[in-house]
C-alpha cells in the first residue's frame, strides 16, 4: 500500500497516476477542500485491506504505534516513545498521553493489544497478519487456533505495552507502521459490519463520508495530536469521466499524466505546463513473474533466455518516454540497500538464442509448451504497450508465441496464491524502507509472497542471516548476495522501476508532496486561493 502500501499487488501500469474518476458537478477552489479522483478502495478495514488505493485512506483515517514520515523515516505516532531490550526482542513502547480516537476517547495499552490481536484471529482473516505481525511470538499460535491470546504482546500499564518478537529484526519498527498494525476503537468495530463506514480512527483526518462508487470524504481532526491539518477536507470522486477533461475544467486539482498527453503538455506553448511535475522515482518493481515448477521455467536458461531478449533501454525510451527507469535488479535505485553494481541480465539476443537452444526444451523453440501470461484487468482491457512490445519481440527475434490471459483482480490473487499461474504481470511495492520488504517477502522460500514457487537453500540461508544482522552495512552486503542470485536464476524478470510520473497540481495547490512511498501527507498540503 503498498505501498505505503498494502501488500502491494498492483497492476502492470506504464502509465503514471491517471486515475480514473467521475466527472460531476465542477467544483470551485474553496479554501480548504483539496478535489481528486481516486479509485475504489478494495475495504476501508485496515485488518483487511491489501491495495493501494486502500492504503491512501487508511493511512489518513487511523494511525498505529509508529509511522513514516515525509522523510521515510519511522517517527512515534500513537506512542510517544519506545524502548529495545538487550537482546533485540522486546520492544516497550509509552502511549501518548493526548492520544485520542476521533470521538476524543483515549487511546489505552488495552486498545493496542486488542487491535493487534484482532488482526491474528482466523475470524477475522486478515491476508496480511502473518507477513506484518508474524514475528510477534505468539500470533501465528492464534491465527492457527491454538491460542486464545498473543502471548507476545503484555500491558504492562494503561499507557505502557510490551511486544516481543521471536528473533531481533531491526526492520520490525518499520511494520508497526503498516495497516495491520493500526489501533482500532474496539467498541467501533464491534458496533456492526458496515463499522468502517463511520470509523472512530485516530489519524489526521475523518472519515466524513463514504458512497460506494461515488465519493469518499475526509474531513480534517483538529485535535490531531501530531499537528491539525491545514485542509480542512479532501475530496476523493470514485466514478465515471475522463481526468484531464476534469483537471481543465477545475472538477479536480490533481491528476495523473498519460503518455497520449504528456507531449502537448510539455510544448512550451502549453499553458499547463508551469502546472506538470515528475514525481521521484517510487519504491516500486515491475515484474513478469514466471512459475518455476511449471513448465517451461522450470528450466533456468529458458528464464534467462527470455530475460535477455527484452530491449528494455529502448523500450523505456522509445515507448515509455523514459517515464521508468528499466530494471536489472530487485531493489529500486535510491532504496536501502541498492547495489547499482549488480549485473543484471542485460539485452543480448544472441546469448537468449544459445541459452534457449542449450535448455531440455531446445533446440527448436517448438518443443516449448503453450505459455500462457496472466495478466490482471477486465476482459478486452487494453494491454500495456511494453508488454505488447516484449510479446512481439520474443515471437519476432525467439519464434515463441506467449498467450495474453486476462482476469479479474481478485480471482487473479486468488490464482496467484494458489500457484495456478505460469506466467504472470505484476508488480511490487514497498511497504517500508528496507530490503527484506523486497527480497525476502517475494524468495525466501517459505514465504507466502513467494508466489514463483523459487526456491535456492543459499538465498534463504543469506536472506535468515540478515534478518538478525543488527550493523546496517553487514546486513546489505548480505542481501545484496541474495539479490545477485536472484537476478541470475531469475525467478522473475524485472521490467521497470516507475514512480509517480507526471502529475499536474493547480497552482492554488500547496505542499502536495510527491513521495515514492505511501505515507500520511494530506495533512500538509493547502488551497491557496
Amino acid at each position: 500500500m503498498t505501498g505505503r502500501i498494502i501488500i502491494s499487488l498492483v497492476l502492470l501500469a506504464v502509465v503514471a497516476l491517471s486515475f480514473s474518476g467521475c466527472a460531476g458537478q465542477r467544483v470551485q477552489p474553496e479554501t480548504g477542500e483539496l478535489v481528486r479522483l481516486w479509485d475504489e478502495p478494495s475495504s476501508l478495514d485496515p485488518h483487511l485491506a491489501r491495495d493501494a488505493d486502500s492504503a491512501v485512506i487508511l493511512v489518513e483515517v487511523f494511525g498505529g504505534l509508529l509511522t513514516m514520515d515525509t522523510n521515510l523515516k519511522v517517527v512515534p505516532d500513537l506512542a510517544e516513545s519506545w524502548t529495545v531490550s538487550p537482546d533485540g526482542r522486546t520492544y516497550t513502547f509509552s502511549l501518548r498521553r493526548d492520544a485520542r480516537f476521533h470521538n476524543g476517547k483515549p487511546v489505552t495499552a488495552d486498545d493496542v493489544k486488542w487491535s493487534l490481536e484482532r488482526p491474528a484471529d482466523p475470524k477475522t482473516q486478515s491476508a496480511t497478519v502473518d507477513t506484518y505481525l508474524g514475528d510477534i511470538v505468539g500470533v501465528r499460535e492464534k491465527l492457527r487456533g491454538e491460542a486464545s491470546e498473543v502471548t507476545g504482546i503484555k500491558v504492562i500499564d494503561a499507557s505502557t505495552v510490551a511486544i516481543t518478537i521471536d528473533s531481533p529484526k531491526t526492520y520490525f519498527i518499520s511494520k508497526l507502521t503498516y495497516p495491520t498494525a493500526f489501533i482500532l476503537d474496539r467498541e467501533n468495530v464491534e458496533s456492526g459490519p458496515q463499522w468502517f463506514k463511520t470509523p472512530n480512527g485516530t489519524g489526521p483526518f475523518k472519515l466524513k463520508e463514504y458512497v460506494p462508487g461515488n465519493r469518499i470524504i475526509l474531513e480534517a481532526n483538529t485535535r490531531y495530536h501530531l499537528g491539525q491539518p491545514t485542509l480542512k477536507r479532501v475530496r476523493f470522486l470514485l466514478s465515471g469521466g475522463q481526468p484531464m477533461i476534469m483537471y481543465e475544467n477545475n472538477e479536480i486539482y490533481i491528476t495523473g499524466v498519460e503518455l497520449a498527453d504528456l507531449k502537448r503538455l510539455r510544448n512550451s506553448t502549453s499553458p499547463l505546463k508551469e502546472e506538470l511535475h515528475r514525481g521521484p522515482p517510487g519504491f516500486q518493481l515491475s515484474y513478469l513473474g514466471m512459475n518455476v515448477v511449471l513448465p517451461p521455467f522450470d528450466d533456468v536458461k529458458v528464464r534467462q533466455a527470455l530475460a535477455h531478449a527484452i530491449p528494455k533501454d529502448a523500450i523505456a525510451t522509445k515507448i515509455l518516454e523514459d517515464l521508468v527507469v528499466p530494471a536489472y535488479g530487485i531493489l529500486p535505485p535510491g532504496f536501502p540497500g541498492y547495489n547499482p553494481g549488480l549485473k543484471g541480465l542485460r539485452y543480448d539476443l544472441a546469448e537468449a538464442k544459445k541459452l534457449l537452444a542449450e535448455s531440455r526444451y531446445g533446440p527448436d523453440p517448438r518443443n516449448l509448451p503453450r505459455i500462457t501470461l496472466t495478466v490482471p484487468g477486465s476482459l478486452g482491457a487494453i494491454v500495456g504497450v511494453d508488454l505488447q512490445a516484449i510479446l512481439a519481440t520474443w515471437r519476432d527475434s525467439l519464434g515463441i508465441n506467449v498467450e495474453i490471459r486476462q482476469m479479474e483482480f481478485a480471482t487473479f490473487l486468488t490464482q496467484l496464491n494458489v500457484h495456478r499461474l505460469q506466467m504472470y504481470a505484476l508488480a511490487w511495492i514497498a511497504d517500508y524502507p528496507d530490503p527484506q520488504n523486497f527480497l525476502d517477502l517475494l524468495f525466501h522460500s517459505h514465504s507466502l509472497n513467494n508466489e514463483t514457487g523459487y526456491v535456492n537453500p543459499e538465498v534463504d540461508r543469506l536472506l535468515e542471516a540478515a534478518r538478525a544482522e543488527r550493523d546496517e552495512q553487514t546486513r546489505f552486503r548480505l542481501y545484496q548476495q541474495a539479490e545477485q542470485i536472484i537476478a541470475n536464476e531469475v525467478p522473475v524478470i524485472p521490467l521497470w522501476h516507475a514512480s509517480e510520473g507526471y502529475v499536474l497540481v493547480k497552482p492554488f495547490v500547496k505542499d502536495y508532496l510527491l513521495l515514492p512511498l505511501i505515507v500520511p501527507k494530506y495533512r500538509y498540503t493547502a488551497i491557496v486561493k
